[in-house]
């Protein structure tokens, strides 16, 4: 089990978007949206050739600021995305991808069954501080 991925502790990367730009210059966030069920499945980075790309394959391209690389969503795990709409933002420094999953899952993440779920499958306790898992 991975603590980041799979743990109760809130541990937030507040430096993430000044890592993403320091080390990739040239990249905007793009919000990921189910284009069915509306749901945000994740955030990510695009920069001019990952748009391009992503465009011309019609497919969830975007641009790893992990490892200054392009990325493919769901390339290792198999969760890949049809790309149907680009949509930008009034002052043209994001974007939302409208999508619809292949094969039907969505995160590299599975649950205890082994089904791929939501990246966004943990909510935070207000209470404890802790993360609570919707989907074990």
């Amino acid at each position: 089990m991975k603590e980041l991925e799979e743990g109760t502790t809130l541990a937030l990367d507040f430096d993430k978007l000044t890592k993403a730009i320091s080390t990739c210059p040239g990249v905007i966030p793009v919000a990921v949206q189910h284009a069915d069920t509306r749901e945000v499945i994740l955030v990510a980075y695009t920069n001019e050739l990952a748009l391009k790309k992503a465009v011309a394959e019609r497919t969830a391209i975007f641009w790893s600021t992990s490892r200054n690389e392009l990325w493919e969503k769901g390339k290792t795990s198999g969760e890949t995305f049809d790309l149907l709409e680009v949509r930008v933002n009034c002052e043209q420094n994001s974007l939302v991808y409208l999508v619809r999953p292949r094969r039907g899952g969505i995160c590299h993440t599975k649950n205890q069954k082994g089904a791929p779920r939501n990246c966004y499958y943990r909510a935070l306790d207000f209470a404890t501080g802790q993360l609570v898992n919707l989907d074990p």
